[in-house]
């Protein structure tokens, strides 16, 4: 007797569509099945490395080939080349030509047509005779140059100031009004809107009681915020069946 198998109904919940994983999307690297869509780059390929039979068949030389540096891909380099020669041996037939260092044109004399800057000279000292007062340097004394009295340099216009005069001067108080310090000054709040004052009593005596009372570290007034506006908070709720029926209320006929 054959077994059979009972047939349970498909819940479409259960019927899932394959993953994103499923999906081959063309690549983009290499050349085979490359994405048409995509730009491809030059591809190259390494051949094989060759046995050693054909060693004794080809003999030809590696990428040893010495490429002179004037030779381009156009040609030959067509600037011009020069080569310095060897020194010639010395002979007493052929004339000796001085070179640049056996020059002294310092030494030359100066021509009538181009000019020259004035030269001194500075002759030695003289020997002085004994008997002879000769003043030193500090012996001497220039005039002043500050003030009218110089006769050989101009001098600006100078002035003197007197001294102050404590009858008939510009600071004399002959009213004798008295000055800004003699009046009192007024309490504002006689003439514009008084604010409210406060005084503080003098501290209390401790309670006699054996209650612990809480000290100011006790509180946390920063964690109180039903005053304070603040975003929205939500609750996440724990998780239900994906097979579970909605709750239908209203039915519509």
């Amino acid at each position: 007797m054959a077994e059979t198998t009972k047939k349970r109904p498909i819940i479409a919940g259960r019927e899932k569509g394959p993953g994103p994983a499923r999906y081959a999307l063309p690549p983009t690297i290499g050349f085979m099945r490359h994405d048409f869509t995509k730009p491809t780059s030059p591809a190259f390929t390494f051949h094989s490395r060759m046995s050693d039979n054909l060693y004794s068949i080809d003999s030809s030389p590696g990428p040893q080939y010495f490429v002179d540096a004037k030779i381009t891909r156009f040609g030959r380099d067509g600037t011009p080349a020069y080569s310095m020669l060897g020194r010639m041996r010395k002979t007493v037939e052929v004339f000796q030509t001085p070179g640049p260092g056996a020059y002294s044109p310092e030494k030359a004399l100066p021509s009538s047509t181009k000019r020259k800057t004035p030269s001194y000279t500075i002759g030695a000292r003289t020997i002085y005779r004994s008997l002879d007062t000769v003043p030193a340097p500090n012996r001497y004394t220039l005039p002043a140059v500050m003030g009218a009295h110089v006769p050989t340099k101009p001098a600006s216009a100078s002035f003197t100031i007197s001294g102050r005069c404590r009858s008939g001067g510009f600071s004399e108080d002959l009213s004798k009004t008295p000055g800004p310090g003699r009046y009192n000054s007024t309490d504002p709040s006689i003439y514009l809107p008084r604010q409210p004052a406060f005084s503080m009593l003098g501290r209390s005596g401790l309670p006699a009681d054996t209650t612990l009372k809480p000290g100011p570290g006790s509180h946390n007034p920063e964690k109180v915020t039903a005053h304070k506006p603040r975003a929205p908070a939500f609750s996440l709720g724990i998780r239900h069946s994906e097979f579970i029926t909605p709750l239908v209320v209203d039915v519509l006929d």
